[in-house]
């Protein structure tokens, strides 16, 4: 497996956060680039992936006190914004079994692996994509594809305002209560430290994919 670089954004709109991950999955199907990940937090925004079930938000969006993106990812409506880690894995899947499943269970259980890390008792439930602490949701996961090289990925909730989820039905699930690292433990946590650890587990995960 070749190495996989890590990128830091920063806090950037959801719009140039597209618009790079389109510019580096071009890139990565013409084999320019190598794998990377690109950690970074988003300005406050909605998405939905593209999807004909829009119950996860409400029937009048105009009142939504952020904009709404749809895009080409999975899932239905969350919500972005500071103080959430950001994760977009552009990899060519072709080397790590070319499966979206095993994909998906690689980065649920390195988001896992970082919150126990931290004191964080985090698991995954049943029927479910994504990272819950009982019945708390803490990370989401929705990613897309573009022959075969990924966007898209994840978002983990480490500290910052969590009501906006309030006004969506997150991912769809009904009367799914989210939570972030902070609140879970009840202190700080270094941002740029967590994202290293959610890195480093990520690649970890990967390693072992491409391997077996």
């Amino acid at each position: 497996m070749q190495k996989i670089q890590k990128i830091w954004l920063g806090e950037i709109s959801f719009e140039d956060g597209l618009e790079i991950q389109n510019n580096k999955v071009n890139e990565r199907v013409r084999g320019i680039i190598s794998d990377q990940v690109l950690l970074l937090e988003h300005e406050p925004v909605y998405t939905i992936g593209r999807t004909q079930d829009q119950s996860s938000l409400p029937e009048d969006r105009t009142n939504l006190p952020h904009p709404l993106f749809i895009t080409n990812r999975g899932g239905k409506a969350t919500y972005h914004g500071p103080g959430q880690l950001v994760g977009y894995p552009i990899l060519n899947l072709k080397d790590y079994k070319k499966d979206l499943h095993l994909y998906l269970r690689s980065i649920e259980r390195s988001i896992i692996k970082s919150c126990i890390q931290y004191g964080v008792q985090a698991s995954t439930k049943e029927g479910l994509t994504g990272v819950w602490c009982n019945d708390r949701k803490i990370a989401s996961i929705g990613v897309g594809v573009r022959q075969w090289v990924s966007m898209h990925g994840f978002a983990i909730n480490v500290n910052g305002d969590l009501s906006p989820f309030n006004e969506i039905t997150p991912c769809g699930i009904q009367n799914a209560e989210m939570t972030n690292m902070e609140t879970e433990i009840g202190g700080s946590i270094n941002f740029k430290e967590f994202s290293d650890s959610v890195f480093e587990n990520l690649i970890e995960e990967l390693t072992l994919l491409s391997q077996n």
